[in-house]
């Protein structure tokens, strides 16, 4: 089958003007050894994030999702240094980063903007979002203090992260009373953890035209097939995440199967079917946010906006989730 016979359309985030690619390049491998994320990471010199970075946007990604909570601003600084050095402008990329709650009341919002922008060096903050639903205030006064800052052209759109449907539908109605939307909800979503189905969150984003942003789009790398194929990968993984990927190997051997099954007849990797099927299931409510620690895997994320599944093998993978 001719992979190149289309591109994914860009999409808007919510009911925003900004368009996206559907699929993204998230920054949490970008917190230089830093934080908790750092500590599950690898700690990448700013000439290998420079790579992975001139990689998407030479694969047509236009945007890139970053955090406060990555690296403490080592991640936005990064992807910001990449962007300069591969001379893009501000105008030319959409950036997304996420404001972190815990142990904070949203006062703290306005209070912490001036470090976002200047660890993202000058790039305008396009997608700020609360990073999850754990702070001391509620979803209301956050959404406040986030229209506060588009009021003051300091960030352009609003959304949340990890926020279940019911703190979406408060932050959603909160913005409407501000003359906002609220763009998008990032959370947990793929071929082997489709809660969101279940649990409410789609069933909202898709009625209040509210964006998915999937995180975790192959499952800490389980839909690669890597780790089912060959255990020395396995063995090299950093320890903290060989316990979580442990229990689910052979759990998920069939979902690999399969995903080798249709990658075949399309010629192309299964990681890029399951994104492909993550970013097409739901119409265009979803867009996905894949990591990249070499410039390969970023490649392999670009390819999958190249094509586009069948209908028949999008239910066909259904199927084979809903058995996992």
């Amino acid at each position: 089958m001719n992979t190149n016979s289309s591109t994914l359309s860009k999409r808007s985030l919510g009911g925003t003007d900004i368009k996206v690619t559907p699929i993204g390049l998230g920054g949490n491998k970008f917190s230089g050894g830093k934080g908790v994320y750092g500590m599950m990471m690898p700690d990448l010199s700013q000439e290998q994030v420079n790579g992975i970075i001139k990689t998407a946007l030479d694969g047509g990604i236009n945007w890139f999702d970053t955090a406060e909570i990555y690296g403490f601003g080592h991640s936005e600084q990064g992807i910001a240094n990449a962007l300069i050095a591969a001379e893009i402008q501000d105008d030319g990329v959409i950036v997304a980063t996420k404001w972190n709650p815990i142990l904070r009341s949203a006062g703290n919002i306005s209070k912490t903007i001036d470090k976002r922008l200047h660890f993202l060096g000058g790039y305008h903050i396009d997608l700020y979002m609360v990073h999850f639903p754990w702070g001391f205030s509620s979803p209301e006064a956050e959404m406040d203090a986030m229209a506060d800052l588009v009021e003051a052209g300091m960030i352009s759109s609003i959304g949340v992260s990890n926020f279940s449907a019911k703190q979406m539908r408060r932050a959603h109605a909160a913005l409407e009373k501000r003359g906002l939307h609220l763009a998008v909800n990032q959370v947990q979503y793929s071929l082997l953890y489709r809660n969101i189905e279940t649990n409410g969150v789609l069933d909202a984003a898709q009625e209040l035209g509210v964006t998915i942003i999937a995180w975790g789009p192959l499952a800490s790398g389980l839909l690669t097939g890597k780790f089912h194929k060959d255990p020395a990968v396995f063995e090299q993984t950093p320890f903290a995440r060989r316990i979580s990927l442990k229990r689910n190997i052979e759990r998920s051997r069939p979902m690999i199967e399969k995903l080798d099954e249709v990658a075949a007849r399309y010629d192309v990797s299964p990681s890029q079917v399951a994104v492909n099927w993550l970013v097409n299931f739901h119409g265009e409510t979803v867009v996905a946010i894949p990591g990249a620690s070499k410039a390969e895997h970023v490649r392999q994320s670009a390819g999958a906006m190249k094509f586009r599944l069948s209908d028949d093998d999008m239910a066909l993978l259904d199927e084979i989730s809903r058995r996992y």
